[in-house]
């Protein structure tokens, strides 16, 4: 599929406890790496993005995500293999402009 044929789907990945950037580096680490495992298996999926959310004390409470998959079945699966939590899977729609 190319990525227009592609879904866009926005992950919240909400902690239950704050990480370090360590931790995170190797969250992504693991996540290229299953990325790469289901491409090789024939499943189309596509990270995007990420916006990474910190408290008032800079430590890191999560993960906004933006992926592109031939389905939400993909991005669960990804989440799954890769250890990384889904606190809430949306279809992603039309962009707002901002100022």
């Amino acid at each position: 599929m190319s990525d227009d044929e592609l879904e866009g789907f926005l992950i919240l990945r909400a902690l239950e406890e704050p990480i370090t950037e360590d931790e995170l580096d190797a969250a992504a680490e693991q996540s290229g790496a299953v990325l790469q495992e289901l491409r090789d298996e024939g499943v189309d999926i596509r990270w995007v993005e990420s916006e990474v959310l910190r408290n008032e004390d800079e430590r890191i409470t999560g993960t906004f995500c933006h992926y592109q998959a031939e389905d939400e079945a993909a991005v669960e699966e990804h989440a799954e293999r890769a250890g990384l939590p889904t606190t809430r899977i949306d279809r992603r729609g039309q962009p707002l402009e901002g100022e």
